[in-house]
């Protein structure tokens, strides 16, 4: 199988993974819970766990498994790994996700409970994160272990037999699990791979390199695209000139129709959208779908071009703006539409490569859970990525000791109306995840979370 990405980035260390790194950290390094190929949340370290009504406690019994040095896992390890673990994500979006732990507590020998400060249904979630997987001595918990050919970006990976994994013993593992070889490459180097049958999997496919994937006769059944949730869009890296008043970047923003934008692509079931958190996460919905719901886009266009001729008379001077795009056919498709569309209001447009000084910046991340907060945490201050709001920090961090589920619900939506005012962020849409799959591959789904565990790959199919 091959992995999008840098060919070095599969062995990534610390905690910010590339994707190939986070599925190899998945498959080698075990935390309480980790993830099925459908997403859904299944024991790991931990056999079994209990929340407590109030939704502030979650109390994990561990199964009775060892170390790859034989020692005896225990509930004291496991708090000393996750206090480390959390201390190594400050400053991170993830660490801001994890804000809610309070604290942690070896209960008994093989009993964990974690504390938080308020309610926290997405917890399993994140703890199903491969940033999140245990490692003692510089090894992982399993369930595969790794070896890597000297002087080779590739990973040979093998299952490691049920009862070293605290789990009765399977007489035919052996014989009928499979070994996985893993590699990360270019897109193009990744695609023809498959097409020559060197790779049976191919994953980390993003709206970059989405052209590729159209193989002709060979992508029937091959191409499969995740139902994935993120932000997508193009963050805001510069307020000066014509993006220093939050009108005018609200401007560029009205004056692009979503939905034209990803037609070029043939995409199916994509969806737009005109709001940084998708209005569907609030119960109840805490604003409309669309933003600009009582103007036609040719009425949005209008209004745009106002603002930004107003600017370019009181400057005497034209308005030009850099954006940066990641490299691909995909990237030049969709930055072709969204240059054509900011030409209608007076615009002009100029692609450039991440890092070289762009005034906006497309941005890209796959949600971790299905929650107002991690969009939000997405442009938190702390990270600086582009504009922001301490405001909507604020209220954020206000919301993380709340029990009442609709005051919650409410502060972060007054959390998102801050963003939207401050203009940070033009979103457009869900993330686009995309794989190549040969039929004979067994273990894999689609599935809205963008991550693919590579275990299930590897287990007997009978």
């Amino acid at each position: 199988m091959a992995i999008i990405g840098d060919e070095e980035s599969l062995f990534d260390e610390g905690v910010r993974l590339s994707p190939a790194a986070q599925h190899l950290r998945g498959a080698t390094h075990e935390g309480l819970v980790s993830l099925d190929p459908s997403g859904q949340i299944v024991p790991a370290i931990a056999e079994r766990w209990i929340v407590t009504d109030d939704g502030s406690s979650y109390i994990f019994r561990l199964r009775d498994a060892n170390w790859p040095d034989g020692d005896a896992v225990t509930a004291a390890d496991v708090r000393i790994l996750l206090q480390d673990r959390l201390r190594r994500l400050e400053g991170t979006s993830l660490g801001l996700d994890l804000a809610k732990v309070t604290d942690i507590r070896a209960m008994t020998g093989r009993v964990v409970e974690l504390r938080l400060s308020g309610p926290m249904p997405d917890l399993l979630r994140l703890l199903a994160q491969p940033e999140l997987g245990f490692a003692r001595a510089g090894s992982g918990a399993g369930p595969m272990i790794v070896s890597q050919e000297e002087g080779r970006f590739f990973a040979q990976l093998d299952a490691l037999p049920p009862q070293d994994r605290g789990l009765p013993e399977r007489e035919d593992w052996e014989d009928s699990s499979r070994m996985l070889t893993v590699r990360a490459l270019s897109a193009r180097a990744a695609v023809d791979a498959f097409s020559n049958g060197e790779v049976d999997l191919l994953l980390n496919g993003t709206i970059a390199t989405f052209p590729m994937a159209q193989l002709g006769p060979l992508s029937r059944g091959t191409v499969q695209v995740d139902p994935a949730r993120g932000v997508f869009g193009l963050i805001f890296k510069s307020e000066v000139g014509v993006l220093s008043d939050p009108g005018r970047r609200e401007a560029l923003s009205m004056a692009l129709d979503r939905d034209e934008l990803i037609e070029p692509f043939g995409i199916a079931g994509w969806q737009a959208t005109e709001w940084a958190v998708p209005p569907e996460l609030f119960s109840p919905q805490q604003y409309p779908n669309s933003r600009w719901s009582d103007l036609s886009i040719e009425q949005r266009r209008g209004i745009a071009r106002q603002r930004i001729s107003a600017w370019e008379v009181s400057n005497d001077e034209e308005a030009v703006l850099r954006v940066a795009m990641p490299e691909g056919p995909g990237s030049e498709l969709l930055f072709a539409q969204i240059s054509t569309a900011w030409e209608s209001i007076g615009v002009t447009s100029v692609r450039v490569a991440p890092g070289e000084g762009a005034e906006l910046e497309f941005l890209d991340r796959l949600a971790r859970y299905s929650s107002p907060r991690w969009f939000l945490n997405q442009f938190h201050c702390s990270l600086d990525i582009g504009l922001c709001s301490p405001e909507a920090d604020a209220l954020v961090l206000e919301s993380l000791t709340l029990q009442n589920v609709e005051a919650k619900q409410s502060q972060l939506a007054d959390a998102h109306g801050q963003i939207v005012e401050a203009e940070v962020f033009i979103p457009l849409g869900i993330p686009v995840r995309w794989s190549l799959v040969r039929g004979a591959v067994d273990g894999y789904q689609a599935n809205q979370w963008g991550l693919h565990p590579l275990f299930p790959l590897s287990e007997p199919t009978t």
